[in-house]
């Protein structure tokens, strides 16, 4: 049970403004969302619901689970009405953590099926932006030339003053993926650039595809000026790990199996990690969050930020992962402030984004009992 400390500790987490920068989509699901899709798709007999119910319901699952339920969401998200919601959801549940930047990630997927392409999935997603109610979302529209922020009203009149969560969508690119669907993937970046997509991610099973498939649409991506981030390291594979450093994303994330050269690398190139304590814990890439590489990159003074990867998944938010830096590694109230508020040089948005964030933190340190 935990102390009167512990409880005061979690709720000045909540309060702290957090920017993250590593979340997916699909791994962001509300339960009850699931526990409703997966009854659906059973009576529907497309899975036995019995086998996943009890997966829905539980806390802390097992990477077997995990593995199971990752199953589950490529299945749900293949109409645009489920694709819609879940994203007006997740971006909710973000803001409702007062998670003041989101950059989302997801894979643009095609279902013929269901007359789904690549570009009417990111316009479901497109969609779900539109349709939030609890806060007002802000994204960057690379269209103006003033280079101003644009504001998603969501239906309430832009005169009533209403919490904003900044928001910027990366397109990624599955691992799964040939180099031609990599190259459309970046295509649609483009062209989408003043609907919120600021960037590409490069995803999906570590031990699927080489690296060389997608490399053609990375450096396709550097060219037109997309801003990138790579999985990287989520098993040992040096050979890869060492080109993906070569390569120098703007970002990196996990980052879980480098070894003394590579880490002398990383931290030489400063590239930003995504870390992701209770994703590598649950993953069993680390073995405890007292073991994760966070304390030697925090140590090192890296560029850092803290994330949650799967917070539907892996049961967690990014208040509680701020909360376990600061009961594993004795963190400061304002040694997180600086850890958040750090990380809004590392999003891929503009100069002016930045500096709207960067009021939020100014705005929230006059108020926060540090």
């Amino acid at each position: 049970m935990e102390g009167d400390d512990d409880v005061e500790m979690r709720e000045w987490c909540h309060a702290l403004p957090k920017i993250e920068l590593h979340a997916h989509l699909n791994g962001s699901i509300r339960d009850s969302t699931l526990l409703e899709l997966a009854k659906r798709l059973g009576e529907k007999g497309v899975i036995v619901f019995e086998d996943v119910e009890h997966i829905i319901m539980k806390y802390g699952r097992s990477l077997p689970e995990c593995f199971q339920l990752f199953d589950l969401f490529h299945i749900l998200a293949t109409d645009h009405e489920t694709v819609t919601r879940i994203t007006k959801e997740v971006i909710e549940d973000f803001a409702a953590e007062n998670v003041v930047y989101l950059e989302l990630r997801t894979t643009p997927k095609k279902n013929e099926a269901k007359g789904m392409t690549k570009r009417s999935y990111m316009k479901a997603v497109i969609d779900g932006l539109r349709a939030v109610e609890t806060v007002d979302v802000v994204l960057f529209d690379s269209s103006n030339e003033n280079g101003s922020e644009s504001t998603i009203i969501n239906g309430t009149s832009a005169e009533m003053k209403r919490r904003k969560i900044y928001m910027g969508l990366l397109l990624s690119i599955d691992r799964r993926e040939t180099t031609t669907a990599a190259v459309e993937t970046v295509d649609l970046a483009v062209e989408m650039k003043d609907l919120g997509v600021v960037g590409i991610d490069l995803s999906g099973n570590p031990v699927i595809g080489e690296w060389q498939t997608y490399l053609p649409a990375l450096k396709h991506a550097k060219e037109v000026g997309l801003p990138i981030t790579l999985h990287c390291g989520e098993v040992p594979n040096k050979k890869e790990i060492q080109a993906m450093l070569d390569f120098c994303p703007q970002r990196m994330g996990h980052v879980c199996y480098l070894e003394e050269e590579e880490w002398k690398t990383l931290k030489s190139l400063k590239i930003p990690v995504e870390i992701c304590l209770t994703s590598n814990v649950r993953t069993e890439r680390v073995p405890s969050v007292e073991y994760h590489h966070f304390v030697d990159l925090y140590n090192a003074k890296h560029p850092l930020a803290l994330c949650t990867d799967d917070p539907g998944l892996f049961s967690t938010s990014l208040s509680n992962e701020y909360f376990l830096v600061a009961s594993a590694f004795g963190l400061s109230k304002g040694e997180m402030l600086q850890i958040s508020q750090k990380a809004v040089e590392y999003i891929f948005a503009d100069s002016e984004m930045k500096k709207s964030l960067m009021k939020v933190f100014e705005d929230a340190q006059r108020k926060l009992v540090l």
